[in-house]
């Protein structure tokens, strides 16, 4: 399990200039080190690698078939409510997400044709001084910039989103504050559950 820092890339990019990676780092260290799942560059928190393909196939389909438990935390710009119609506190944002082709990579809704993309939201506290929320976020589906954009699309963007926040949003931090702070899953030989946490650093 891996605490990747905000700013850096989850695996390399095209460009000599995109080549330093948290998954070349590991690498270097741990040369069967696998890709199993991504991070948004400018997302910090938990990345998870496998130690050679057999862990890797086992751990990609455990994502892909949604067992493994996801949570992150934001701070997103305004008052967002509790959702009155949830009695346990969580809501649900369920809009499709589809490539925005003449601005990729950005991502927006598409009703039509876009991907099924679910998210499940809880307020943890508000700042009333700063106009922040601050939420725990569990993905359902894991789609590029997901959280980004399914919060932008309630209006309370993430604070510091360089790509889909406006610039007063973005200027309130020198980061984007998002930060993947758990991960519960099962261990890929033993079965044994296993549970991380990542304090959010913001």
């Amino acid at each position: 399990m891996l605490d990747k820092p905000a700013g850096l890339l989850a695996v390399p990019g095209r460009g000599a200039d995109k080549q330093d990676a948290l998954s070349t780092r590991v690498q270097r260290l741990y040369p069967d080190a696998l890709v199993v799942h991504r991070l948004d560059m400018a997302t910090s928190g938990l990345m998870l690698m496998a130690r050679g393909p057999h862990a890797q196939r086992s751990l990609s389909k455990a994502f892909a078939d949604r067992e493994v438990c996801k949570r992150y935390e934001a701070v997103v710009d305004g008052r967002l409510p509790p959702p009155a119609d949830a009695p346990d506190g969580w809501g649900v944002i369920d809009l499709p997400i589809i490539v925005d082709w003449p601005r990729r990579p950005l991502r927006m809704i598409d009703a039509l044709q876009g991907k099924p993309s679910i998210t499940r939201w809880r307020v943890m506290a508000h700042d009333a001084p700063a106009n922040t929320t601050r939420l725990e976020l569990a993905p359902i589906t894991g789609r590029s910039h997901q959280l980004r954009v399914h919060l932008q699309a309630l209006g309370h963007p993430i604070i510091g989103d360089t790509l889909y926040a406006g610039a007063p949003v973005q200027a309130r931090a020198s980061r984007l504050l998002l930060h993947a702070c758990a991960l519960t899953l099962a261990h890929p030989v033993t079965g044994e559950t296993l549970a991380f946490e990542s304090p959010a650093p913001f």
